[in-house]
């Protein structure tokens, strides 16, 4: 790479292929993060490789500009290539996830036609045998027995009951002006911000 090829072949020896045999993790080496299984061998292969070039080239090279450090870094390691490899992966999800809603809507619109209709059928049995006062249906495979239901309430208008007849509701907390205030610097008993997370933004070509 322009203004480092030099540097990187001095004395003859090949230093990219030396910082790469050396950066190389043992084997079945898995990093853990905040307690959870870790990165996938190969990215945490590469990021352990890129971390030890980086340094390398930093210490060797103080005055390198960071386009120049980032596209060495890009050439000499594969991060960048498995880091794209996962974000494919991750849009092979997506896909599969918006296919698997689609058809669990399906699935539920089609459950609730089948529970509605089950209902129906069993309010018109119900309703025939109460009309010819048919007190019991034996078959070989059911018996039908007809009972009254307990009258049932219905509300005509529901601000109109009296509060003896409603139950307090627990508070709900209000997160959002929770962290309003946190975010405004202001100390809240029993609640911190916790640390910032990376976060990355996918525009798919």
């Amino acid at each position: 790479m322009a203004g480092l090829k030099s540097p990187m072949n001095e004395k003859g020896s090949n230093k990219m292929t030396e910082i790469h045999d050396t950066a190389q993790p043992g084997a079945g080496e898995m990093p853990v993060i905040n307690g959870k299984p870790g990165l996938p061998p190969r990215l945490a292969n590469e990021l352990h490789a890129h971390g030890y070039l980086r340094e390398r080239l930093k210490a060797e090279f103080p005055d390198l500009d960071d386009e120049t450090l980032a596209d060495t870094l890009e050439g000499e390691t594969g991060l960048n290539e498995a880091l794209a490899t996962l974000i494919r992966s991750r849009e092979e999800d997506l896909s599969l996830i918006t296919g698997l809603k689609a058809r669990l809507e399906a699935l539920k619109g089609r459950l609730e036609r089948f529970q509605d209709r089950a209902e129906t059928k069993r309010r018109l049995v119900a309703d025939v045998m109460s009309r010819a006062e048919i007190k019991r249906l034996i078959e070989a495979d059911f018996t039908v027995s007809l009972r009254m239901t307990p009258p049932s309430v219905q509300i005509e208008d529901e601000e109109a009951i009296p509060a003896d007849y409603w139950k307090p509701q627990p508070p709900k907390l209000d997160r959002t002006a929770l962290g309003d205030a946190l975010r405004a610097g202001q100390k809240v008993e029993g609640a911190v911000l916790g640390a910032s997370r990376p976060s990355i933004t996918i525009r798919i070509a």
